[in-house]
């Protein structure tokens, strides 16, 4: 593992380069650092819906665990050619993705985010994951198959799961979902 910072103000990135896992130099706009950006973005809104106190033991236990994926994702970007996701890991988020949608209505509409204060957070997660996916898919453009390992999958399965949650959210907390009135075009 490389080392921790121990000193924040290095002034290595002023030149507009950041630094890798590996030791390489890449522009801080390169299609890799945009991906570990968004990746750090989401674990943050993740992070907000986790201090959420309404959350029950057990959702802030999954949200803590997918925090730890994201962290692991963001290493694995850093460092081109490490793998640290796998597929148990995708597994996983599949299988809690079934578990949460099958007590929920079938939908027959879209969602607008909102319903609760927690299922908004949850909204706002899920389209970052959603951009953090396309970032990912950007990178994979540029990968063979084994290089991209999981990493963009996750993401989806992730924005899939967070979606999910924020419809068990909004009715557990008493809210209700905001449906889209497609009748306002009719």
């Amino acid at each position: 593992m490389g080392n921790r910072l121990s000193n924040i103000v290095t002034r290595t990135g002023d030149a507009g380069t950041t630094g890798l896992g590996d030791g390489s130099r890449v522009p801080k706009d390169h299609a890799r650092i945009e991906a570990i950006g968004e990746v750090d973005e989401l674990n943050s809104a993740i992070g907000l819906l986790r201090a959420e106190r309404s959350l029950t033991d057990d959702v802030a236990q999954y949200l803590l665990r997918i925090q730890h994926d994201l962290f692991d994702l963001g290493g694995e970007l850093s460092i081109p050619g490490m793998k640290l996701l796998n597929e148990a890991q995708l597994q996983w988020l599949e299988a809690l993705i079934g578990q949460f949608n099958a007590d929920l209505p079938r939908l027959k509409e879209f969602i607008l985010p909102g319903g609760s204060e927690a299922a908004a957070r949850c909204h706002l997660a899920r389209s970052i994951a959603r951009r953090a996916e396309r970032r990912c898919w950007t990178l994979a453009a540029t990968q063979s198959d084994e290089e991209r390992g999981v990493a963009p999958v996750y993401l989806n399965r992730l924005s899939d799961f967070l979606f999910v949650l924020s419809r068990v959210l909004a009715r557990r907390q008493g809210g209700t979902e905001v449906l889209w009135d497609r009748s306002r075009f009719e």
